[in-house]
């Protein structure tokens, strides 16, 4: 590395955030600007282990010492082509990826990481500042089409793959933008959309084809998808959320997360909707869930103006630091504050929810919780913890079921698996010309798992087509080259 020792001198430190009271007020990206200077002093943190463990812990298994080093070194060029040869679009990942890559950092045993998602989105930016980000379509067309249904970041990743490799690629999209949940689901504060529509007008300029506004199964038969393309790749990601059936469900009030998050980011976008205004100004909002889906309706609840904001979490509190059950290299299980939080929520954890209480209008003015714990077999409630709290708006961000399976996945005969996901093997389904990948086939997971995702079908698809293939694969690119 070209700091042997940066690990010593230098602490791990990121860019700064817009206060709070000013980020709050817009939908724009929450920090500030920063100097080439902190991204290189945070690549030479990295040990260049002889083992690196991030390798691992990334889905993409990024080569994240080799590109670390040529940051420090300056070598932007050469940065580029280290991070963009195992990960399609760094600049999505490098804003919206809880980093698993960072978990399993060497020096992450007893300091804290070296700050990998931040380096990989200053590598994508200054890539695209420097021209370096190529459109160039291949230099040979094969002959063969690939029909891709859904435009998320497994379906954009696959397309980009295939076409590198000369086939005729058509993306389609039920949606009047592409993206899937990086333009409907994930705020305009975590990922801008100026961000996908970048990318998506190099992957037209490469020959990549999207047909928008085409629900296929109802728009475009099954049929007629097999008629026109040599294979078809289904990463229509995992759409069917999870309910919470309870007493008062049906009270006007009770949303679920993705309607909430994807009607304000059309707002953000001026593109209509067809569902009532969700509003969460001057209310008291009760977010059930967690995750990341949770904190997003946090964020986007505060910017709305509301009355006060509390999220509950079925799972008991984690602690600050690992537990001896989970080792490093393990993801660690620990508390973790988003940016959203920051901003303004109440948190609280081992909490059922058993109701939801209305008017005589039938609208939401409350949810009915009590608490739990957790016996080691079940869930068990506590005996006099009931309580009824204030809410007049309340997000259900409890998780996806499994994909949408009326009109495509019905029409093309393909089979399930016990979850309700696309059943596939090595990405192809039972009908040999079908594949899939992302969150239809794995269930609902993380962004770089989706692109990871779409690489390896993509991989599959080219590997069936001419029984063999030179794409790259995840099982290569984790080692040092």
């Amino acid at each position: 590395m070209g700091s042997i020792d940066g690990f010593l001198k230098t602490d791990r430190k990121l860019p700064g955030a817009i206060a709070r009271d000013e980020r709050v007020k817009n939908y724009k990206e929450i920090y500030i600007p920063h100097s080439e200077e902190l991204t290189k002093n945070q690549a030479s943190r990295c040990m260049d282990c002889g083992v690196p463990f991030c390798h691992n812990g990334c889905p993409l298994g990024n080569l994240i010492p080799d590109f670390n080093d040529a940051v420090y070194n300056e070598d932007w060029p050469k940065a580029t082509d280290i991070l963009f040869s195992t990960n399609n679009f760094p600049e999505f990942t490098g804003r919206i990826c809880p980093a698993p890559c960072e978990g399993s950092c060497v020096l992450g045993i007893n300091k804290p990481p070296v700050a990998i998602e931040h380096i990989e989105k200053s590598i994508a930016e200054k890539a695209f500042e420097l021209g370096l980000v190529s459109s160039t379509p291949p230099e040979k067309e094969n002959g063969k089409g690939i029909g891709i249904v859904g435009s998320g970041p497994a379906g954009l990743a696959a397309a980009e793959q295939l076409r590198q490799f000369g086939y005729e690629v058509t993306v389609y999209e039920r949606d009047e933008k592409p993206g899937g949940l990086l333009r409907f689901g994930i705020p305009d504060f975590k990922l801008e959309k100026w961000v996908i529509e970048r990318r998506v007008d190099l992957m037209e300029k490469q020959g990549i084809k999207f047909e928008l506004n085409c629900h296929v199964g109802i728009d475009l038969s099954a049929q007629d998808l097999r008629d026109n393309h040599d294979a078809i790749l289904l990463a229509g990601g995992s759409t069917i959320p999870n309910n919470l059936n309870i007493p008062g469900r049906d009270l006007k009030g009770v949303h679920f997360a993705m309607d909430f998050l994807t009607q304000q980011n059309r707002r953000v976008s001026n593109l209509d909707f067809n569902t009532q205004d969700i509003y969460a100004t001057d209310k008291n909002v009760v977010v059930i869930g967690g995750g990341d889906t949770g904190s997003d309706c946090i964020g986007t609840s505060n910017r709305h103006g509301a009355k006060s904001v509390l999220q509950f979490e079925l799972l008991e509190k984690p602690p600050t630091q690992r537990k001896v059950e989970n080792p490093w290299p393990e993801w660690p299980l620990i508390l973790r504050t988003s940016s959203s939080h920051e901003e303004g929520a109440d948190r609280d954890w081992s909490i059922l929810t058993k109701s939801f209480v209305g008017d005589v209008n039938g609208n939401l003015t409350g949810v009915k919780t009590v608490n739990i714990k957790w016996t080691g077999a079940k869930f068990e409630e506590i005996e006099g913890t009931e309580k009824t709290y204030p809410c007049e708006l309340a997000l259900l961000a409890i998780g996806f079921a499994h994909p949408e399976k009326e009109g495509l996945i019905e029409g093309l005969g393909i089979d399930l698996s016990d979850r309700g996901n696309v059943k596939t093997d090595h990405y192809q389904t039972n009908e040999t010309s079908v594949f899939a990948c992302g969150d239809m086939r794995r269930g609902q997971s993380l962004v770089v798992w989706a692109i990871s995702e779409g690489r390896e079908a993509a991989r599959a698809i080219d590997k069936n087509l001419h029984k063999e293939t030179a794409m790259p694969s995840k099982s290569l690119s984790g080692y040092r080259v």
